[in-house]
């Protein structure tokens, strides 16, 4: 078990924090009408939710999966799991529905996460992965040296193109994608005055500016073809080990 200065569990209390500010709060509005499109499309026996954005916020409302599970790294109440995301305590093909709540941002390893994630979902089971986008308009903000590490960009952020990458690695074909929260950040008049334009045109023309992803992938089914060996018959061998020749005769005109 972690202990409470774990990375994760501290990335996990900060951005808890930040989805409580209004800043955050208004990223959870927009995030969540695009996971009630995805959620109750899924049909499945298990699911499993890792990680939490605050008490009282039902990540997988309206899923039609009846057994859905909290795994939290540390004990917490609500939470049915204890554990780190790169070792799971579930056995594998087991589970329909698997939802990273900004997991990947937090984790040591992210590959051995997907590599769980992988190994316990039953052929044909969905994931989805929130996380923070690092090419938004506030994900590049913090990057400039003043702001850099603020809350909740203080750890690892991956693209999309990236996240992709690794799931189709994995053998998961990506269903859906989408990005939420596009929100121009904390500066001056004229800086929120430019970004403004990003912000009007962030639900129409540039649609992955947003400051969330959200990635809905599926598992392939693998469909191996046996191939059916070609029999042949021994050469027979003679004392000593060697294979005994075989004439030709060659037809004469």
């Amino acid at each position: 078990m972690p202990s409470p200065t774990h990375p994760i569990v501290q990335r996990q209390q900060h951005l808890r924090a930040w989805y409580a500010a209004p800043a955050g709060r208004v990223m959870l509005t927009a995030m969540r009408s695009h996971l009630h499109r995805f959620v109750p499309q899924i049909f499945g026996y298990y699911a499993l939710q890792i990680g939490h954005l605050g008490s009282g916020v039902d990540l997988l409302e309206g899923s039609r999966i009846g057994r859905r599970f909290l795994m939290e790294a540390l004990p917490e109440p609500g939470a049915h799991l204890s554990a780190l995301p790169e070792a799971l305590p579930v056995a594998a093909d087991t589970l329909d529905l698997i939802l990273l709540a900004h997991t990947l941002d937090g984790a040591l390893d992210p590959h051995q996460v997907l590599r769980e994630v992988e190994r316990t979902l039953r052929p044909e089971g969905h994931v989805i992965i929130l996380g923070l986008n690092p090419l938004s308009p506030v994900g590049l903000w913090q990057r400039v040296p003043p702001r850099r590490g603020g809350i909740p960009w203080s750890g690892a952020c991956y693209s999309t193109r990236r996240v992709r990458e690794w799931l189709s690695l994995l053998g998961f074909d990506i269903m859906a994608l989408a990005h939420a929260g596009v929100r121009a950040p904390e500066g001056g008049t004229g800086l929120r005055g430019r970004l403004q334009i990003i912000q009007g045109l962030g639900g129409r023309r540039l649609p992955y500016v947003g400051s969330v992803y959200m990635i809905l992938a599926r598992k392939r089914v693998s469909t191996l073809t046996p191939v059916r060996p070609r029999w042949r018959a021994a050469r027979p061998w003679v004392p000593g080990g060697f294979v005994r020749p075989v004439c030709r005769r060659r037809e004469r005109d």
